[in-house]
């Protein structure tokens, strides 16, 4: 006889979003964690902004069913967004806005007035951008913490370097052994173990779904001014540079690096703190004193950089909460919700009505 409905492997925002939907569901879950502590990894090294557009037209719908429940929760503080480009690159601004233009994303063209009124200091050639006003700093550590706290108090067991070493599929119950020997039993295995998720699928027999993980940069700069607290975030309309201003009048800047890595504890390279540095002086006149922090964090994709979701189509109680890239903090309530309603076959919410969850399903990888 099982002990957990299902057992989450992972517990940064992915594993405890979910952990807590399937309780509040009623579910017994147990979730495993690895490391000392939830949200290492992944979740601890966001850059931390809901932005509408980020991660392309599939998940827009996502981050929108996502944007009432982190406003009213107050984990949202308004700030928006200005993709940039330069003057030879104009026609970039028209093919984003006709890319996003069914989404529901709010979106504006600006001109190079406007550009330069947005961010001082900004070079002459970069004289056009599209403007996203619903853009917002996202307070991670309160939202995960949210999610724990909503976990533990509905019963949820969480298990701290509980790193899974075995899982066994016996009388259609779950066996899973972690690296301190202690075993646990569950109907379901739900994989939310981020850049492992893959590995862990082939623990439990399944087909991996090709599940990369890529390695994003980001440091935070001194400066000879201090950075406006209302400046917008800035990324590149090529999406080859973003900047953010962070307290104390600091600027967080990335080259949006994706460099394939193994899974592990990732660590920033110099030569990605310098192209960041680079090309932020390519883009304003801004005095850089000093990098004072610099780290790098695993963003996980599978090939068609869609999220997976769902029970795997080949292995019994097996299902997939995975494959979340950046995007995974801000689509995390409707993400969340929508698994939940998948795995305790629930019908859909408001939250989740206009979600199409075949696009996020596993069994698009056959």
């Amino acid at each position: 006889m099982s002990t957990y409905d299902f057992a989450l492997i992972g517990a940064g925002i992915a594993g405890a979003s979910l952990a807590a939907e399937l309780s509040l569901g009623g579910a017994r879950v147990l979730l495993l964690e690895a490391e000392d502590r939830p949200g290492y990894h992944a979740t601890g090294r966001s850059a931390a902004f809901w932005e509408e557009c980020y991660g392309g037209p599939d998940i827009v719908p996502l981050t929108l069913a996502s944007g009432e429940y982190l406003r009213s929760g107050g984990f949202l503080r308004q700030r928006g967004a200005l993709y940039v480009a330069r003057d030879e690159d104009a026609a970039l601004v028209s093919d984003f806005l006709e890319r996003f233009q069914a989404t529901g994303a709010v979106l504006e063209r600006l001109g190079a007035a406007e550009v330069q009124r947005r961010v001082p200091g900004i070079r002459p050639a970069w004289s056009a951008a599209v403007w996203e006003p619903a853009c917002a700093d996202i307070d991670v550590a309160a939202l995960h913490a949210h999610y724990l706290r909503q976990a533990l108090d509905t019963g949820v067991n969480l298990q701290c370097r509980a790193r899974v070493t075995g899982l066994q599929r016996i009388s259609g119950c779950w066996r899973i052994t972690d690296v301190r020997g202690q075993d646990y039993h569950t109907d379901c295995v739900v994989n939310a173990a981020g850049a492992w998720a893959d590995g862990l699928a082939a623990m439990a027999g399944a087909r991996q779904a090709g599940i990369t993980p890529y390695r994003r940069t980001v440091a935070q700069l001194r400066l000879g001014r201090n950075v406006p607290e209302d400046l917008p975030l800035v990324l590149d309309i090529e999406g080859k540079f973003y900047f953010k201003p962070e307290a104390g009048g600091r600027l967080w800047v990335s080259p949006q690096d994706e460099e394939p890595s193994v899974p592990c504890d990732a660590a920033p390279e110099e030569l990605a703190v310098a192209q960041a540095i680079a090309r932020l002086e390519q883009v304003v006149d801004w005095q850089i004193e000093a990098v004072e922090h610099k780290w790098a964090g695993l963003r996980s994709f599978a090939a068609d950089r869609r999220p997976v979701y769902g029970f795997d189509p080949k292995i019994d109680g097996f299902a997939w909460f995975a494959g979340q890239g950046g995007f995974g903090i801000q689509t995390s309530p409707a993400a969340a919700r929508l698994a939940r309603q998948l795995l305790l076959g629930e019908g859909r919410d408001e939250m989740t009505a206009n979600l199409d969850a075949n696009l996020y399903s596993p069994d698009r990888f056959g």
